[in-house]
């Protein structure tokens, strides 16, 4: 029997990364692949004590059907953190959704038609292009510099009209690159005369290890952005649980949309993550995490600044999980990593992250997920690969030219 699938589902790959994942699965390689938070960093027992004590006092109602939205102190605690940003915002513009991934999916729903545009950086998070491609738009993107999006280059793709612009603008996935402050306002201002929605992802913006910290594209645009969060990075991805931050008339469209898709966010799992908010020092955990991610980030640094040949270039990011490097002209990350992984280390190869598969010559490393010693020994073996690669480059020339 023939299947009839809808002719989307022919334009949309599986994930990359969750394929080498397959391949990584694998206790003896040192992976930099996944986008993986430490376990260490999972406050296991604190969360297993609001499990119980929401079990004991109010299991029956936990254990319910609730409301799209989602559970209402949940969503008032969320609005409560962004005040510390100067940003006033109201429990009726949060929507509790499963996962972050889930408020891609929404945002693609309600926006988009088959043929709009939707921009994004250059290089841009793999799922985003997974999730938005489900409806079928047409990308471009807009490159980025060491300190954020080239905005006169923003400024020319927003003059073609697209609907959104996705953006990751504190350390990004995969660069780890974080727009500054200029750049936000300059971001910002682009926007001003515009009908494209900014969608801020930021899943990273708790975990600053180093630098200053910075608001929120919401600080800057008022009401003319979708901001994503999650607790996949400061509590458990397993939970997943998310949010979306939108304006009342977008909001509107949301919940219409997750009541489509799935009703509601698990309840229970609302219910027990804000039992470990209310009863746990939050701030004091999240310091936590920054420390041991900043130790991590430094290993991975230093190894890269010991190992690394010449000519290869990298990012070093003032938070989140990735860093970014840029092999010479000519080389190819994915034979990279076919020769890595002989050698029991992997990464991602960066030409996934491009929407026309270029950038063949990038890679992402995932540093929170290891420890040092597993780092500095991963390194080691990736820049004898990279070393080895070099040479058979060089080799290729010479039978060229002879």
């Amino acid at each position: 029997m023939t299947q009839q699938f809808a002719d989307r589902m022919y334009s949309v790959k599986r994930s990359f990364i969750r394929e080498i994942l397959k391949v990584v699965d694998d206790p003896s390689i040192i992976s930099f692949a996944g986008g993986l938070p430490n376990p260490k960093s999972f406050p296991v027992e604190e969360v297993t004590a609001a499990t119980i004590k929401v079990m004991k006092e109010s299991g029956e109602s936990a254990m319910q059907y609730s409301t799209t939205e989602g559970y209402l102190p949940l969503r008032e605690y969320i609005a409560r953190r962004y005040a510390k940003y100067g940003i006033k915002a109201d429990a009726g513009e949060i929507l509790i959704t499963t996962g972050s991934q889930q408020g891609l999916d929404l945002i693609g729903k309600i926006f988009l038609n088959k043929g709009d545009t939707v921009a994004v950086e250059r290089p841009t998070y793999l799922a985003a292009i997974q999730s938005f491609g489900m409806y079928e738009p047409r990308f471009v993107d807009v490159p980025l510099m060491g300190d954020g999006v080239d905005v006169e280059a923003l400024r020319q793709v927003l003059e073609s009209g697209p609907k959104l612009f996705y953006s990751v603008p504190s350390f990004q996935n995969p660069t780890g690159i974080t727009y500054s402050h200029e750049k936000r306002k300059q971001a910002a201002d682009a926007f001003k005369d515009c009908d494209a929605v900014f969608i801020e992802d930021n899943p990273y913006g708790d975990i600053r290890f180093m630098g200053e910290d910075l608001p929120p594209m919401r600080r800057y645009m008022g009401s003319g952005v979708i901001t994503m969060g999650t607790f996949s990075k400061t509590i458990s991805p397993g939970m997943r649980l998310g949010w979306l931050y939108a304006p009342s008339e977008i909001m509107d469209k949301l919940i219409t949309a997750k009541q489509a898709a799935d009703l509601h966010t698990s309840y229970f799992v609302q219910r027990v993550v804000y039992q470990y908010l209310a009863d746990n020092d939050v701030e004091g955990h999240i310091k936590k995490i920054q420390s041991m991610y900043k130790v991590q980030r430094d290993a991975m640094v230093h190894a890269i600044e010991r190992y690394f040949p010449a000519g290869v270039e990298y990012t070093k990011p003032e938070g989140g999980m990735f860093l970014w490097v840029i092999l010479p002209e000519g080389l190819s990350s994915t034979k990279l990593f076919d020769m890595a992984i002989q050698d029991k280390v992997a990464f991602v190869p960066g030409e996934a992250f491009f929407i026309d598969g270029s950038g063949r010559n990038t890679l992402r490393l995932n540093y929170s997920s290891s420890d040092e010693a597993r780092i500095e020994a991963g390194i080691r073996r990736l820049a004898k690969a990279i070393n080895t690669l070099l040479e058979e480059s060089k080799n290729d020339i010479i039978d060229i030219r002879w």
